[in-house]
């Protein structure tokens, strides 16, 4: 048997330089990841663009010149973007730092590319959770991607990821000596491939489906581990009075050193025809918490421009006072290898890479 023609094509390893096919994982030659991971914690930088006003003209103190606001640094603000997924992270306008934390991926399997993402949102009330959503958001995302290049069911993998996480969160509550308030996050996550989209959660951070056809078609895909769920539940409340009553948002679910019986729930979606998927934390869906009203604020950008839409999401909250930190991700469907020019047969040679802002 002859071997494998080498890739007719431009992209090369970024480490040692051979050539590579745009829809390998890993180099053939040095076993160089071509599609890591990114990561919101580690892009931080400061912003080039004001969340407010999307002005680009910034100061060196860090204000926008054009509206006055004070952007956000670090981690405070960090957007991501790669071929098939986008997002934001904000912290809002009322807390002194971001606790929130996103995760996001793209690979190649069998049968054609697949994107993922991970938003997880720090328990204010716990220790450390900006650390807590950050260490969780990694490690469950290594689990996730490593499940995909294998070809592993998904839905697995998916709970697979969450004990992965809130193992990280026991390393870190031990490490610290936090075992009695232990760092805490809640979590949600989308593997998005092209006939399936397969989420899971713990807690109140939500994944929506934004349907192309319209704000009708579109619907939660989860339900919230909440006070505020089991009384809308029992029939008790109504969302809007359960949501402002003061028990509106204390979860009933999440991950830490001090809920390891807590059991993640998972759902398998197929879609019927093209829309994104959504995956927020509640400092957006507290001021648009219903998924037709998500979706009117979405389309038609989420399909063709995700990150800026996410970014449109982001200051849609913070207009509203951005009282929580916020995160916003989108995932068009189906998963395509988009260019720039919205070309979906091949990468581009700089799309191996990330892009980062």
């Amino acid at each position: 048997m002859s071997a494998p023609e080498p890739p007719t094509t431009e992209l090369r390893c970024p480490n040692c330089g051979e050539p590579v096919w745009f829809d390998d994982n890993f180099c053939e030659s040095c076993r160089t990841e071509l599609a890591p991971a990114l990561l919101s914690g580690e892009a931080a930088k400061p912003a080039a663009q004001c969340p407010n006003c999307q002005d680009s003209t910034i100061s060196p103190e860090g204000y926008c010149e054009n509206c006055g606001y004070k952007v956000p640094a670090g981690n405070d603000h960090v957007e991501l973007e790669l071929d098939l997924v986008a997002g934001v992270t904000d912290k809002g306008l009322r807390h002194p730092r971001n606790e929130d934390a996103m995760a996001l991926a793209t690979a190649a399997a069998k049968s054609g590319p697949v994107a993922l993402a991970v938003v997880c949102d720090g328990v204010s009330t716990s220790s450390n959770p900006d650390e807590a959503s950050q260490a969780a958001s990694q490690s469950a995302m290594a689990v996730l991607l490593a499940a995909v290049r294998s070809d592993a069911d998904l839905a697995q993998a998916s709970v697979r990821a969450v004990r992965a996480a809130q193992h990280a969160l026991d390393d870190l509550a031990n490490e610290a000596h936090l075992q009695f308030n232990a760092p805490s996050a809640t979590f949600v996550s989308a593997v998005v491939t092209s006939t399936q989209v397969t989420v899971c959660w713990l807690g109140d951070s939500r994944a929506y489906w934004i349907d192309a056809s319209g704000p009708a078609a579109s619907r939660p895909l989860t339900v919230d581990d909440s006070v505020a769920q089991e009384l809308i539940a029992r029939g008790v409340l109504s969302e809007a009075e359960a949501l402002a009553s003061p028990q509106g948002h204390v979860v009933t679910g999440w991950i830490g050193a001090d809920s390891d019986k807590a059991e993640a729930h998972v759902a398998a979606f197929d879609p019927t025809g093209p829309g994104a998927v959504l995956l927020c934390s509640d400092g957006l869906w507290n001021y648009r918490p219903d998924a037709s009203g998500l979706a009117e604020l979405a389309l038609p950008g989420a399909l063709t421009e995700p990150l800026g839409t996410a970014a449109e999401l982001v200051k849609f909250a913070l207009d509203k006072g951005g009282s929580d930190n916020i995160t916003v991700v989108f995932i068009p469907f189906p998963p395509s290898a988009r260019t720039r020019d919205g070309d979906t047969s091949v990468l581009a040679a700089t799309d191996i890479g990330d892009k980062r802002s």
